[in-house]
């Protein structure tokens, strides 16, 4: 069975505290559980759970100190980018709002299947927060790659609470 979603992600971030804040308050990811450093063994971390998830961490920060090098132990090169799906047209457009009030916004593609929102958190790593056109509605759909989304546009042909598609051969989820 193919992956449909991403389960959780593991972030190298330089502030734990301003990761939790900043994903808090503009994607409503709740705290789950963290770690405590302990002197070198166990670094400081904490588990983050998407606001309607019952998974035990969809996100998780741990503490760095310095840059991200590969040759430093405890210390990754950063991440493309993280994607998160959300339901509705509705849900896509609060959190542009959210992100454009933030100063976070980056980039709005449509993707044909796909329409996305990029945006960077504290640490410059970027994320992708996206609705997937339902499977049944696919097929009116033009199939750009990147071409400048225009949300209004994408909420008028399809309306602001039709549920979005698990992918692009799943059908919505009702």
């Amino acid at each position: 069975m193919p992956v449909q979603r991403l389960n959780h992600a593991v972030l190298y971030v330089r502030d734990v505290e301003r990761s939790v804040a900043f994903y808090t308050g503009l994607l409503n990811f709740r705290t789950s559980h963290r770690l405590h450093a302990d002197g070198g063994e166990v670094p400081e971390a904490a588990f983050m759970q998407a606001e309607g998830s019952t998974n035990d961490h969809d996100l998780a920060f741990m503490r760095i100190e310095g840059p991200a090098s590969p040759q430093s132990p405890g210390r990754r090169p950063g991440l493309a980018h993280l994607a998160w799906e959300v339901d509705t047209l509705a849900e896509l457009q609060q959190i542009r709002g959210k992100l454009l009030q933030a100063g976070q916004l980056t980039q709005e593609i449509d993707h044909g299947t796909t329409k996305s929102l990029y945006a960077s958190d504290p640490d410059g790593l970027q994320f992708e927060v996206c609705w997937l056109v339902p499977a049944d509605r696919v097929g009116g759909v033009t199939p750009e790659a990147f071409t400048p989304l225009d949300l209004d546009a994408v909420i008028a042909q399809f309306g602001a609470d039709l549920e979005g598609g698990t992918g692009i051969s799943a059908p919505a989820r009702h």
